[in-house]
């Protein structure tokens, strides 16, 4: 009898993966800041993450691709560039933060898994 990790992670794989793709998008943005046109991008988190528990295989798939949306700036610029730094600096941190959060959920429910199965 194998382990599924998948039942095992429940949705903190799931928002691993998302939370990686949205860190993909934000360092774009920040990358971009001063690219003349560019258009500033983000992802509806909470979508993409139904999208995914919604689909049968529960796999990344598109459930990130699909919900890309454009940001709409406070503060528009004559080149039409639609980053703004300290917007997307936020996003980025809340991110990084909430990654670190699924990983700690993940950490313990593995430490707790080694302990059943060293008897202790």
């Amino acid at each position: 009898m194998g382990i599924n990790f998948k039942d095992i992670s429940g949705v903190h794989g799931d928002a691993l993966a998302l939370r990686a793709e949205r860190t993909k998008i934000l360092a774009s943005n920040i990358a971009n800041e001063n690219t003349p046109g560019f258009q500033a991008q983000d992802m509806d988190f909470a979508a993409a993450m139904a999208n995914v528990q919604a689909e049968s295989g529960g796999e990344l798939g598109d459930g990130g691709e699909s919900q890309l949306m454009y940001r709409v700036p406070y503060h528009p610029t004559r080149d039409g560039n639609t980053v703004e730094i300290g917007v997307e600096q936020a996003a980025f941190s809340q991110n990084a933060t909430d990654f670190q959060t699924s990983l700690t959920f993940l950490n313990l429910k593995f430490k707790g898994l080694a302990k059943a199965i060293n008897g202790q």
